[in-house]
């Protein structure tokens, strides 16, 4: 009963945030933006199993971290990442800074376990903050509040991490101090940071689909959310603890499934009225994992970005770098394809919201201020297409063409004479103005 109390006084606490206006207009950028790219990349890359073999193999914290012996990413080019990215249409870019492991991924002066200490030397997370200025690619961090190596995060209370060989009990007030300051190094040292993607939360409840999911751990998230939005007012917060959005935070995240989607099993939440984002990998594995060849092909990618922005979700598209600091090729050569059709095709994409059609078995909708796009996806049974609403058409024809379709407005919308049309892959797109 004493956790469940101090849950809601947390949120409580929590309540008194008041979005600034940047963080506001930051939000409405952030939709604009739609298609982002996530890099899960770090020490664990050398086992080639994924970001979770410390704790899939109880690993003993001395023997893992015998890893910055080894690691070397001497091929990591951050002017590559970033190109990447922005060819394939991605307009920003989310870093892991610190996953599960502990390990940093930046010059940080709160803790040994970092890749600075690594023959590497160099700060990664310095030079990707210049280059995504440089090509004009926004950066957004990703931090786990979970921690496998450090001996003061309270992993008595957690599900993760128990067999790494430390002692019985944490100390919460210091590991807080700790995320705090190394927070602050984030959002002082490496320029505007579009959102802080938090990860971890989840370490401390019962399973996804319990019917109790409170936290066994006060966070203190109304002083870390309020550290943030301090530092840079319009940085996001973000939480993907799988639940409805907590008071203090400014977007809301589904992992490996759309809004209103829950084929992974993780995302029991409601979707709210903040921006939202999908992340989803490119594979089956977030981090680099040598056998997973279970690789989307360029026409899933394409679905899925269209299907996000249909319900008015951004895609955060996942790449998980080799432990020599490139992408791989399977990964590249995909993006690449992908950037082909967005940059044909982005107008239907970029800057919109989820259209005045709720998604179908075939396709969803988008709309700017301007324009209706019916993204056709599937093959549909009828030659009559409507679309709800007031709308004051005056063309309509397929994207990419001079092709135009005859249409007929009603009082309560538009309907689109679709006879003989022919579907596309990997999407038919009709543009009502």
């Amino acid at each position: 009963m004493l956790a469940c109390l101090c849950f809601v006084f947390i949120n409580a606490q929590a309540q008194s945030y008041t979005p600034t206006k940047e963080n506001l207009k930051a939000r409405s950028s952030y939709q604009d933006l739609k298609f982002g790219m996530f890099i899960h990349w770090g020490i664990a890359s050398v086992l080639a199993e994924d970001m979770w073999t410390m704790n899939d193999k109880s690993i003993l914290k001395k023997d893992y971290m015998r890893l910055i012996k080894v690691y070397d990413p001497k091929d990591f080019n951050a002017a590559n990442w970033v190109s990447t990215a922005k060819q394939a249409g991605a307009k920003y870019i989310v870093f892991i800074t610190k996953h599960h492991d502990g390990f940093s991924n930046w010059d940080t002066k709160f803790s040994d376990w970092k890749i600075t200490n690594t023959a590497f030397k160099r700060d990664p997370l310095k030079e990707l903050a210049t280059e995504c200025k440089k090509q004009g690619i926004q950066l957004g961090l990703y931090y786990s509040i979970l921690d496998w190596n450090r001996n003061d995060y309270p992993h008595e209370t957690g599900r993760t991490g128990q067999k790494t060989g430390r002692p019985e009990k944490g100390d919460y007030p210091s590991y807080l101090k700790f995320v705090k300051n190394q927070l602050t190094e984030l959002l002082t040292n490496y320029g505007e940071i579009i959102n802080i993607w938090f990860d971890g939360h989840w370490d401390q409840t019962n399973p996804e689909g319990s019917a109790d999911r409170t936290s066994r751990l006060d966070w203190k998230y109304d002083e870390i959310y309020g550290l943030i939005h301090k530092l840079q007012p319009k940085c996001m917060v973000g939480n993907n603890h799988h639940m409805s959005p907590f008071a203090g935070e400014d977007f809301q995240m589904f992992e490996q499934d759309l809004p209103g989607q829950n084929s992974s099993g993780l995302n029991f939440q409601t979707t709210s009225a903040l921006p939202l984002e999908s992340c989803v990998t490119l594979n089956d594995s977030w981090g680099y994992k040598i056998d997973d060849t279970h690789y989307k092909t360029v026409n899933q990618v394409i679905h899925t970005l269209v299907d996000a922005a249909g319900r008015n979700s951004n895609l955060l598209l996942n790449v998980g770098p080799m432990a020599n600091g490139q992408i791989q090729s399977e990964f590249v050569d995909t993006l690449h394809e992908v950037g082909k059709w967005v940059k044909k095709y982005g107008a239907s994409i970029y800057g919109t919201r989820g259209g005045p059609l709720a998604p179908q078995n075939w396709g969803v909708t988008t709309q700017d201020a301007k324009h209706i796009y019916v993204h056709i996806l599937a093959p549909r049974n009828t030659s009559g297409l409507f679309i709800p609403g007031k709308i004051k058409a005056t063309k309509v024809n397929l994207m990419g063409t001079t092709t135009s379709l005859p249409f007929i407005v009603k009082n309560n919308g538009i309907l689109i004479d679709t006879h003989g049309l022919n579907i596309a892959s990997p999407d038919t797109i009709i543009i009502i103005e």
